[in-house]
């Protein structure tokens, strides 16, 4: 590694907009984010699954209709490597 190019590499903040704080290193002297495990739904337990209009199925139609032609496709080769 070359001298003297680097950032210097520092103590600092990670402030979240609930108020967390947390103590880290890096270039900057303070990092404001928007969202901490503190205050992220998955982390506290109260993440709710909502599916409107039916995305998940909308999902799952599209999966089903992708692997049928991945099927036929494999299979299409197979018949072509037996003549």
């Amino acid at each position: 590694m070359r001298a003297d190019i680097h950032p210097k590499y520092e103590g600092a903040e990670i402030r979240c907009a609930c108020g967390n704080v947390i103590k880290t290193r890096s270039t900057k002297k303070t990092v404001i984010i928007g969202i901490c495990n503190e205050c992220h739904p998955f982390y506290t337990g109260q993440q709710k699954f909502v599916d409107t209009a039916g995305r998940v199925d909308k999902f799952q139609q599209r999966l089903a209709k992708t692997q049928a032609k991945r099927e036929e496709i494999a299979a299409t080769k197979a018949a072509k490597k037996k003549k």
